[in-house]
C-alpha cells in the first residue's frame, strides 16, 4: 500500500479506536478486543500464567492494559521493549448525586478531571461513558450517544466575552442534558440503559464526559486529523497496531505495550504508571521464563522503555510561546522530547537509540524542547525510569490544541509513529 494511502487508513482506524474508547475503561477493553482478535490470549491477574515461548498475553486492570509477545527462544534474560502510553484524557467526571438542574433544565453534576481547556468543551455535543459496579458484583461498561452540552452564554448577555472568557470551574461547567424536574429524572438511568441494566442495580460508578463527534481527516492534501482524546490514544493506537504486526516476527526481545490510566492526574494509582502494575507484570513474566531475581535484573538492565505521549507543535499564531529555534510542526515526523530538568527522561544514549529506530523505519524525526519561560509538563517516562530503572526515551507526535476537547494532529505523523514503534518492537 502506498505510504499516503497507508497513513490515511491508519488515521481512519484511529478514529474507530477513539470512537470505541470514550473512557479509559473502554480504551483498555478496545485494546484487549483488538489483541484477542489478532490471536492474543487474555489473562486474569488472579490466575496462574503459562510461560510457553510463543504465547501472547494481555492483562486489563481498571482503565489500563498491558500486552506482550514472548518469542520462541526467549530466556530468563531476554530484554523487554516497552512502549508506554496512557488511556485517560483531561475533561470532566460525574460527581455523586449527579442529577441536578434548575429553571426547568436537567443538568449533570461534574468535577473537572485533570487540566482541560475548559472553553473548548463549550457548544459541542458530548457523551457520557464509564463503568458501573452492580449489586450482583458485576462491572459493566456503558456509553451514551450525544447526550450533554455546555451552552455558552450569548454575547448579548456578556459583551466582554471576546475580551477573555473565564469559566468558573463549578458554576460554568455543569452541562445540560434534558428538560424537566431533577427530582423525577436520573442521568445514571440514561447511562445504565445503554448497558441493559437497571439504575437501581448501580452501587458505584466511574463516568466521564467525552466529545461525541467522530475523528476526521481534513485540510489540504488530507494533512490533518482532528479528534477528541488524541492525548494519548494516538500513542495507544500506534502501540497496539505495532505490537500486532510484530508479534509473529520478533526475535531476541519481548515487545510490550503498557497503556496506563490516570496520567493526567499524576499517575499515582493502582492502574497508573507510578503504581505497581508494570512491575507486577514484569515479575510474573520473568518468573514464567524461569528467571531468578538476578536474571530478571539483568534482563531489565538491557531493556528499553519508549514513553510515547503528545507534544506541542509550533503554533503559527503564538510562535513566541515556543523555543525560538526548536519548533516542530505537524507532518514532519514524530518528536523526541528533551528537558534539562528531567521532566522528560531522554538522554544522549536514548536520543541515539531513537535515531536508530527512526532510521530503521525510514521515518524523519523532530526534536521538542520548551521555551525557558514556559515550563513543560511531564510524562510517564521519568516515573517508570525511576520506579524500574529501565532506560527510557520520551517521544510522541506534535499536536495543536493539546488538552482541548478536540485536538489536532498530522495524518503522516500518526502513521510514522506506528512505524517507529514497529522498529522498536523489532529490536
Amino acid at each position: 500500500m502506498p505510504a499516503r494511502s497507508a497513513a490515511l487508513a491508519h488515521a481512519h482506524d484511529l478514529a474507530d479506536l477513539v470512537a470505541a474508547s470514550p473512557s479509559s475503561y473502554h480504551a483498555a477493553e478496545e485494546v484487549a478486543r483488538r489483541l484477542q482478535e489478532a490471536g492474543f490470549t487474555r489473562l486474569d491477574e488472579t490466575d496462574a500464567w503459562p510461560g510457553q515461548p510463543g504465547g501472547r498475553f494481555v492483562v486489563v486492570r481498571d482503565g489500563a492494559a498491558i500486552a506482550w509477545a514472548v518469542p520462541a527462544g526467549a530466556t530468563a534474560t531476554t530484554p523487554v521493549h516497552v512502549l508506554g502510553a496512557h488511556t485517560d484524557s483531561p475533561g470532566f467526571k460525574l460527581k455523586p448525586r449527579p442529577t441536578t438542574g434548575s429553571r426547568g433544565w436537567l443538568q449533570a453534576a461534574v468535577e473537572v478531571y485533570g487540566g482541560p481547556l475548559l472553553n473548548s468543551w463549550l457548544d459541542r455535543e458530548l457523551r457520557l461513558a464509564g463503568r458501573l459496579a452492580l449489586s450482583d458484583g458485576r462491572v459493566v461498561l456503558a456509553a451514551t450517544g450525544p447526550l450533554l452540552r455546555l451552552p455558552q452564554l450569548a454575547i448579548h448577555l456578556d459583551r466582554a466575552a471576546n475580551d477573555g472568557l473565564a469559566l468558573d470551574r463549578q458554576t460554568g461547567t455543569q452541562p445540560v442534558w434534558g428538560l424537566g424536574d431533577a427530582e423525577s429524572a436520573d442521568i445514571l438511568g440514561e447511562l445504565a440503559a445503554t448497558a441493559g441494566v437497571d439504575a437501581a442495580e448501580i452501587r458505584g460508578y466511574d463516568a466521564v464526559v467525552a466529545d461525541a463527534a467522530r475523528g476526521v481527516v481534513f485540510g489540504k492534501d488530507d494533512a490533518f486529523f482532528a479528534s477528541g482524546r488524541l492525548d494519548d490514544l494516538a500513542s495507544v493506537h500506534a502501540g497496539v497496531v505495532a505490537l500486532i504486526e510484530a508479534a509473529d516476527a520478533v526475535d531476541g526481545i519481548i515487545p510490550m505495550l503498557a497503556a496506563f490510566d490516570h496520567e493526567e492526574l499524576g499517575s499515582a494509582s493502582r492502574s497508573g504508571a507510578a503504581g505497581p502494575f508494570l512491575e507486577d507484570v514484569l515479575v510474573r513474566l520473568y518468573a514464567s521464563l524461569g528467571a531468578d531475581a538476578a536474571q530478571q535484573r539483568r534482563a531489565l538492565a538491557a531493556s528499553w522503555h519508549l514513553s510515547s505521549d503528545v507534544g506541542h507543535s509550533v503554533h503559527p499564531n503564538y510562535a513566541h510561546k515556543h523555543d525560538p529555534v526548536v519548533q516542530p510542526v505537524l507532518g514532519s515526523g514524530p518528536i523526541l522530547k528533551i528537558n534539562a530538568n528531567q521532566r522528560y527522561a531522554t538522554d544522549a544514549v536514548g536520543a541515539a537509540a531513537w535515531a536508530d529506530w527512526c532510521e530503521s523505519a525510514g521515518v524523519a524525526s523532530q526534536e521538542f524542547v520548551s521555551n525557558n519561560a514556559v515550563p513543560c509538563g511531564s510524562t510517564i517516562g521519568p516515573i517508570t525510569a525511576t520506579r524500574l530503572g529501565i532506560r527510557t526515551v520520551d517521544v510522541g507526535i506534535p499536536i495543536l490544541s493539546m488538552h482541548s476537547a478536540r485536538e489536532l494532529a498530522g495524518v503522516s505523523d500518526l502513521y510514522d509513529l506506528s512505524r517507529v514503534a514497529r522498529a522498536f518492537f523489532a529490536g
